[in-house]
């Protein structure tokens, strides 16, 4: 069994859960990458770094799915968890289908959950480890046209932090990544081309995961990345949620990066 400390990063396959396991890569970390579609180029230039890559491909909004990623661990010790699987969605809530708003609380919430939990547990038995959870500056502001996003974001938001104190003596430290819009696939997968924040400048996700890392092992409870996202976050903390859901429908709204 190798020496070296293992890192989970879940949402591996590209953005910023790529960029993540590149940088644990990088620090000697043996790696289990997850996503729920195929990662055959990513683990390849993981394995270049000369540490151990194992690749699950497991849809994490499912039980089924945590446990064949918790199962591939094969009982060593998880040191660091990058929680940042996360799916986003599009469009008004009235003309999403059930089954995919669904998905999105399944995956950004229930699954995070049952990933984190016995990890927590494990780590808090041995009285150390980290954990870095990507939440969003969206848990901040009332998400017209991402109402469900950004529900499920406030609640990783909240949850990271909550539970970030109850741990605080124990010597496991949970922080949370809030990005704001970076330039990974997620747009693409959201079906928001056609917005106007899908279709503007965006942060670097090698950027965004660097302010998350170092955060990590520095035991930071949270970390906003960039200018621009802290001033939103200041910002939502005194306008009103109508006020947010209409700045958020301006940048959201199907159709806006045509005008």
């Amino acid at each position: 069994m190798s020496e070296r400390k293992l890192a989970i990063v879940t949402g591996a396959s590209s953005g910023i859960g790529r960029e993540i396991a590149i940088l644990a890569a990088q620090d000697g970390y043996d790696l289990i990458v997850a996503a729920d579609e195929p990662l055959v180029d990513a683990a390849a230039g993981l394995v270049a770094k000369g540490v151990d890559v194992e690749a699950v491909e497991a849809d994490l909004a499912t039980p089924a799915g945590i446990e064949r990623l918790l199962a591939a661990a094969r009982g060593r010790p998880v040191d660091v968890l990058v929680a940042n699987a996360g799916h986003g969605l599009g469009r008004g809530f009235l003309e999403q289908d059930s089954a995919e708003w669904r998905h999105v609380i399944d995956t950004n919430i229930t699954g995070t959950l049952l990933l984190l939990q016995p990890v927590l547990k494990q780590m808090v038995a041995r009285g150390n480890g980290k954990v870095l959870i990507t939440g969003s500056i969206a848990g901040h502001l009332a998400g017209s046209f991402q109402a469900v996003y950004n529900g499920t974001k406030a609640f990783v938001d909240s949850f990271a932090a909550a539970v970030g104190n109850e741990l605080k003596d124990s010597g496991v430290t949970i922080t949370c990544l809030k990005p704001g819009a970076t330039e990974t696939r997620f747009f693409e997968r959201a079906g928001m081309l056609d917005t106007k924040v899908g279709q503007s400048e965006k942060d670097d996700p090698a950027d965004v995961a660097r302010t998350g890392w170092d955060a990590m092992l520095k035991g930071e409870h949270s970390v906003v990345h960039g200018f621009r996202n802290k001033a939103q976050v200041l910002a939502s903390g005194v306008l009103s949620e109508a006020a947010t859901a209409e700045m958020h429908r301006k940048q959201a709204e199907p159709g806006s990066g045509n005008e």
